[in-house]
């Protein structure tokens, strides 16, 4: 197998204790459907014709169908960034399947809820992979949720595509198996630090994080490009996953009084935060793409205006960009009332990835040659979008944008910071 270069041993240090307490974790429900979406439903074991009919090539491979498997947040504080992954996703199935689908072949998603939770991820995944449903994996949701999985990717050989986070774990070259979309973590950072110097002359800058391995790839990447400079934070705090209890954490970052606020954190917390924050002081406040952009706005209301963040794909309503403007007429075909947002249209480009890596692969579609496809293939032009991979390298874009919400409530690109929006 050209594309498995295993690392999984390195994982398992990492993962060895959300193992044990995944393999005992029951799997609750599932989401399988390229039409709207559908209520959670149990997972049903395969019936029997359907396991023959895949028994010819890779599981997850039908006369009729490819399977992929999600496991992302669909409930709980982050369930905003799971459910748009999840429609993109399957707008750009939809988009495929009805022009015929591919090589004849219809393309489905099944998605599991992990409640952004590690051990969840860890059982879903198991689940997925070992009842022998899913083609590949794509749009997990999380930097501990996708390291749990990965090493159980890895070790089925199954493809690894287009996780929702940006960390340098899954960038790992050796991981032959994992096809990131984004741009990384560590990107996001210095355009926020370079930014924050150049355009404002501002030094003193603070970071607010999650305390997981999310939050500590952001926090590393802010003080690298903070070194890069010289500088240092003049105060770090961080918060628990999945709450918004972020006062304690506040409480340093307050008393440095800081020129700017670097937050790594997903909507409830980051909108905490700024609004407990403002009631003492008034930096700056920039936060990274996972943060769920369409949902912050929205937490934040009125308050929202002059946050800055950093974006992996174009603007979401610009239309006038070709790759939005399939996006929309996607979105528009397989749900009406889905109002367009900077997940979706990321979970759109990563099902643009799985259909292209099964059109390059021809009929007899494999794992191993839907990896070399992708892998072998310069650039991919997804009207206008392009992604490209190549030997040591396995994430397929390094755009990365800083926005701004205005006073209007909506996203605007910025040239320059400190403009009036």
């Amino acid at each position: 197998m050209r594309y498995l270069r295993f690392s999984v041993f390195r994982f398992v240090g990492l993962t060895g204790v959300i193992a044990l307490v995944g393999m005992l974790t029951a799997v609750a429900c599932a989401q399988s459907s390229t039409q709207q979406q559908p209520p959670v439903a149990e997972v049903e074991k395969p019936p029997e014709t359907a396991v023959a009919a895949s028994s010819r090539g890779d599981p997850g491979v039908y006369d009729d169908r490819i399977v992929f498997g999600q496991s992302a947040a669909f409930t709980g504080p982050a369930q905003e960034l799971g459910n748009n992954m999840r429609l993109g996703i399957l707008a750009a199935f939809h988009e495929a399947n009805a022009a015929g689908g591919v090589h004849g072949r219809q393309v489905e998603l099944m998605s599991l809820d992990d409640g952004y939770e590690a051990d969840r991820a860890f059982a879903n995944t198991q689940q997925l992979v070992s009842a022998g449903r899913a083609f590949a994996l794509i749009g997990a949701v999380g930097t501990p949720t996708s390291r749990s999985a990965v090493p159980i990717a890895v070790a089925a050989h199954v493809p690894f595509l287009a996780p929702f986070t940006g960390t340098d774990i899954l960038r790992d070259p050796e991981l032959g198996n994992v096809l990131n979309l984004r741009a990384s973590y560590f990107q996001e950072t210095e355009e926020m630090v370079a930014r924050l110097t150049e355009d404002l002359g501002i030094t003193r800058v603070a970071i607010l994080y999650q305390n997981d391995s999310f939050g500590e790839a952001g926090l590393q990447g802010t003080r690298l490009a903070l070194e890069r400079r010289g500088l240092e934070p003049v105060a770090t705090g961080y918060y628990k996953r999945n709450t918004s209890a972020v006062k304690t954490a506040l409480n340093d970052i307050v008393a440095a009084e800081p020129e700017a606020v670097i937050m790594i954190g997903t909507y409830g917390a980051v909108a905490q935060t700024i609004t407990l924050a403002r009631h003492d002081i008034d930096p700056v406040f920039m936060t990274t793409s996972f943060v769920g952009s369409n949902a912050l706005a929205a937490e934040l209301g009125p308050e929202a205006a002059g946050v800055y963040v950093t974006q992996v794909v174009p603007l979401p309503e610009d239309d006038s960009l070709p790759v939005v403007a399939a996006y929309h007429a996607a979105l528009e075909e397989y749900d009406s009332t889905a109002i367009p947002g900077f997940v979706s249209l990321e979970g759109y480009l990563a099902g643009r990835l799985a259909v292209a890596g099964l059109e390059m692969c021809g009929p007899d579609v494999s794992r191993d040659c839907f990896m070399a496809a992708i892998h072998d293939t310069p650039s991919m032009d997804f009207d206008g979008f392009e992604v490209s991979y190549a030997p040591g390298d396995n994430q397929g874009s390094d755009a990365v944008f800083l926005t701004v919400i205005g006073q209007d409530g909506k996203y605007h690109m910025v040239d320059e910071m400190g403009g009036t929006y």
